[in-house]
């Protein structure tokens, strides 16, 4: 093993990574081509939680052009080490409103807006940098307590409350489903997310361009990508069990 400046880099690791990325990258572009869509209109994201930057730099060496992280100042803390040049950044865990200043303007999209309260502080803190923010709305297409996001019921008034809003742009939907039993069961939950993309998009909300539907991680993706996901968010089929520290 190679001594780093923080911690041992395990060469199998590496190795495993490398080809994990290239298996789920062939797996995304066959589930799209099965779906009877192009191998390119679904993005690979590869979700860095918890994983060191020596690792997420040898997947980006691969190709990676999209990462999400989930957590504001682990995702500072190791910025600065990751190969970042023609890669997007995107924010996809809960954020709270004390951390918007923190990451507006240090991330291309933030997925994970989940309240009118949320968006408004993104806006205002957009407004004060001079910057319009990406942002996907959270859906919590499951109605589940355990999650943030918007109910279904209340997504349309929700979007007409934050589309105004300066300093914001809403670019899509993003989703996590309940844990399903088997792929079918997932892949209602994705049918009636893409049903309500297609519906919202229908209706041409202001400032609201539903260009990406976020769905689908690495126990489901491929369920996801039949039902309509473009950007699939992948962590542990590439990087490995996540490693707490």
């Amino acid at each position: 093993m190679l001594k780093t400046e923080k911690f041992l880099l395990n060469e199998e690791r590496l190795n495993s990574v490398r080809e994990n990325y290239k298996r789920v990258l062939d797996q995304v572009r066959e589930s799209a081509v099965k779906a009877g869509r192009s191998e390119n209109d679904v993005r690979l994201m590869c979700v860095t939680k918890t994983v060191e930057p020596a690792y997420i730099n040898a997947a980006i060496e691969l190709g990676a052009d999209l990462i999400g992280e989930n957590r504001v100042q682990e995702y500072l803390g190791k910025k600065d080490e990751l190969n970042l040049e023609g890669v997007e950044r995107h924010l996809i865990g809960h954020l709270q409103t004390n951390k918007v200043r923190q990451i507006v303007g240090e991330v291309d999209m933030i997925e994970s807006v989940s309240s009118l309260k949320l968006a408004k502080e993104i806006s205002k803190v957009s407004l004060a940098k001079r910057l319009v923010t990406d942002c996907l709305i959270e859906v919590n297409i499951g109605k589940e307590e355990s999650k943030s996001g918007i109910y279904i019921e209340e997504l349309e008034q929700a979007l007409c409350e934050i589309a105004p809003l300066g300093g914001i742009k809403i670019k899509g939907l993003m989703t996590i489903p309940p844990i399903c039993e088997n792929e079918n069961e997932a892949r209602r939950y994705f049918a009636e997310m893409r049903q309500y993309f297609i519906d919202i998009k229908a209706k041409k909300i202001d400032n609201v361009d539903m260009d990406i539907l976020s769905m689908g991680m690495s126990g489901d993706f491929e369920a996801a990508v039949a039902e309509g996901s473009n950007i699939v968010r992948v962590g542990s089929a590439i990087f490995g069990a996540r490693k707490y520290f």
